[in-house]
C-alpha cells in the first residue's frame, strides 16, 4: 500500500509539473519565434511530446515510487526536488524567454541528473531501474534538438 499511495502522490506531482511547465512555455511551440528557427531534421511532430512526456511521467513515478520504499535516505526526494526544477525551468526559459543556450545548459543538467539516478540506484532496484529508458532516452533527444537549434541559428 505504501508503494501505492508514493505512486499517487509522485504522478500527481509529475503530471503538474508536466502542466506548469506548459503553462510557463506560454504557447511556445506556436510561436512565430521557435516556428522560424532553423530545427534538427529528427524533430519529432507536435504530438510525439505529449505521448512521449506522458509516458516518461507514468514510468518516472513508478520508478520513484519504488525507489523511495526501498532507499530511506534524504537523497532521492533532493534529486527529484532538483529535477523537478530543472524540469519545470526548461520551458520558461527556453520557450517564453527565449535564452537557447540557458536552456542547453538546463537540459544538460537535467539529463545528467536522471542518468544519475540510474546508475545510481541501479543496485537497489535492479531491472526496475529500466523504467528510467524513456526518460533517459527522451532526454538524450531533446538535448540533441536544443543543442542543434543553438548551433544553427
Amino acid at each position: 500500500m505504501k508503494i501505492f499511495k508514493a505512486l499517487v502522490l509522485f504522478l500527481i506531482i509529475n503530471f503538474s509539473g508536466l502542466a506548469i511547465g506548459s503553462w510557463l512555455m506560454n504557447n511556445g511551440p506556436l510561436t512565430d519565434w521557435y516556428l522560424n528557427l532553423n530545427q534538427a531534421p529528427w524533430t519529432p511532430p507536435g504530438w510525439v511530446f505529449g505521448v512521449a512526456w506522458t509516458l516518461i511521467m507514468i514510468c518516472f513515478s513508478v520508478y520513484l515510487a519504488y525507489l523511495l520504499n526501498t532507499k530511506k535516505t534524504n537523497l532521492p526526494i533532493l534529486l527529484f526536488v532538483i529535477q523537478f526544477i530543472l524540469n519545470v525551468s526548461w520551458n520558461y526559459v527556453f520557450f517564453n524567454q527565449q535564452m537557447v543556450l540557458v536552456g542547453l545548459i538546463i537540459i544538460s543538467l537535467l539529463t545528467v541528473l536522471i542518468f544519475f539516478f540510474f546508475f545510481n540506484y541501479k543496485k537497489d532496484l535492479k531491472k526496475r531501474s529500466y523504467l528510467l529508458l524513456p526518460y533517459m532516452i527522451w532526454m538524450l533527444i531533446a538535448t540533441s534538438l536544443n543543442a542543434y537549434i543553438l548551433i544553427n541559428n
